[in-house]
């Protein structure tokens, strides 16, 4: 799926059968074990080949479809959903915010039982659920009842997006999780551009058994969901460990070679409470969220206003759906390329801040021209392309520097959870009397993303800070290997990647 050959930089066997001694290249310098033996049915390169063909295709389809679920309120509001159930004022936007409080408070304990319980049974079951909710705003009646179906969507919702990426990084090496990152995460790319070419067909129906075009884009895209949930209970990918479409052997392959990039995972172990709160103490996590956070206020403004911003433009609502599927498509190029970059170079922080500095010259464009419809539409591509490049870096660095399943579960909820609180500002950052300018949405949004600009450096910094301090410390300070595993990347041995 990624590229022909996946190159080993670190410890590995020969890909002739021989056992090769480990070379590292400065990311994890405890002491491992010998490394177990590559099966001789296969090679690593065809075995990394098999991993992303079970595990990244069905929990991008997975996501699709969630990301699809929750933003085609925008596609419906074009077609009418505002007048028929009377969203006056700020309704709309209150309808939008309430999502975000489930969606928030329960990413922890999500990837928590998402740990308990196999993440294809976990993961099956919400999505199960949040497409029967999204079939049932499909049926709402009034302002009430759409308030009660966004917050119970964020509620089936709220494992998807940091269970998919705990569930990712515990497949793969470091310097091959970019590309895996970014092409999951561009499943939001692919949803905004299939969402609009969806919308524009199927708000043809309008009027059909009596039921606006709006109402039959909720049924069919949550029918949709339903019933690729049932086959996703059976294809969705678990745990290295506990995955039977491996054989033995290539379990304990697959085992060693994370454990040389980073450490023990202490999968067995179960989680407590105090595991949690041990996770707060590492101020580096803090950043992560602050990092992620920034840029989620011009994302969300973007996927859920700029079906409105491109209509304010004079289109009609299906030019408007067509014309919201190019910016989508070129985001999606843009993050694979980033990505590949990225994992070439084994360097993260500079493609954080690149694709930042994209967005900003797209809202600066946006801010400042306001009579121009084609460049102003030129800058929504530079927005969506920035933004939807540098979130998956942010969260791919963040996450494979965190060591073990215990930092890695907790990690990436709290990420992905407090980021989200910046959904809630876009939402009430751009509003309908600012239209169709909405010049305090877009300084908003500079401003966030000058933010996450300036937490990217701060985290590039104390990883640097903790990388140098451990080079100059005493190698052996008498750890046993049970306290190295409980420590994750807190070990002394462990080395963050720039």
């Amino acid at each position: 799926m990624f590229s022909k050959k996946e190159k080993d930089v670190q410890a590995s066997p020969d890909l002739n059968g021989q056992k090769a001694a480990p070379q590292y290249d400065g990311n994890y310098h405890e002491e491992v074990p010998e490394l177990a033996q590559c099966p001789p049915h296969t090679t690593e390169a065809k075995l990394v080949r098999r991993i992303d063909l079970h595990v990244i295709p069905f929990l991008c389809v997975m996501y699709l479809l969630a990301f699809l679920d929750r933003v085609n309120i925008a596609n419906a509001n074009v077609f009418g959903l505002s007048t028929d159930l009377d969203l006056h004022s700020n309704r709309y936007n209150i309808a939008l915010v309430i999502f975000f409080v489930p969606y928030i408070l329960f990413e922890i304990p999500s990837n928590v039982i998402l740990k308990k319980l196999k993440p294809r049974v976990w993961l099956s079951i919400c999505m199960f659920g949040f497409g029967l909710v999204t079939m049932l705003q499909g049926f709402v009646q009034n302002y009430s009842g759409l308030l009660a179906t966004r917050f119970f969507l964020g509620v089936c919702e709220t494992g998807m997006f940091p269970g998919a990426f705990y569930l990712i990084g515990m497949w793969y090496r470091r310097h091959e999780a970019q590309k895996r990152y970014s092409f999951f995460f561009s499943s939001t790319t692919l949803a905004g551009a299939f969402g609009g070419l969806l919308a524009s067909a199927i708000g043809k129906m309008d009027g059909l058994r009596g039921y606006r075009g709006w109402r039959w884009i909720f049924i069919l895209e949550g029918l949709l969901t339903v019933i690729v949930s049932f086959l996703f209970f059976f294809m969705l990918p678990n745990f290295p460990e506990e995955s039977k479409w491996l054989s033995e052997d290539e379990r304990a392959f697959i085992k060693a070679r994370l454990q040389i990039d980073q450490g023990k995972s202490a999968h067995d172990r179960k989680m407590t409470i105090g595991d949690v709160g041990r996770v707060f103490k590492d101020p580096k996590v803090t950043i992560g969220g602050f990092m992620y956070f920034g840029l989620i206020v011009p994302a969300y403004g973007y996927a859920y206003f700029s079906p409105a911003i491109i209509q304010s433009y004079g289109y009609s609502p299906i030019q408007t759906q067509l014309h919201s599927v190019p910016p989508w498509a070129a985001a999606f190029g843009f993050s694979m390329l980033v990505a590949w970059f990225s994992d070439r170079l084994k360097h993260r922080f500079l493609f954080t801040i690149f694709p930042i500095c994209v967005c900003i010259t797209g809202f600066a464009i946006l801010i400042s021209v306001h009579n121009n419809p084609d460049l102003q539409y030129a800058a929504l591509f530079l927005v969506a392309m920035g933004a939807y490049t540098a979130m998956p870096v942010i969260v791919c660095w963040f996450n494979m520097n965190l060591g073990g399943h215990h930092r890695r579960s907790v990690g990436s909820a709290w990420q992905v959870g407090f980021g989200n609180i910046g959904g809630i500002i876009a939402v009430f950052a751009f509003l309908k009397k600012d239209a169709p300018r909405y010049i305090p949405g877009y300084s908003i949004s500079i401003a966030f993303v000058c933010f996450s600009a300036l937490s990217c450096c701060l985290y590039f910094v104390a990883c640097s800070w903790q990388n140098r301090s451990r080079e100059k410390s005493v190698r052996d300070v008498g750890l046993t290997e049970y306290e190295k595993t409980e420590l994750g990347d807190l070990n002394p041995d462990y080395r963050y990647q720039l």
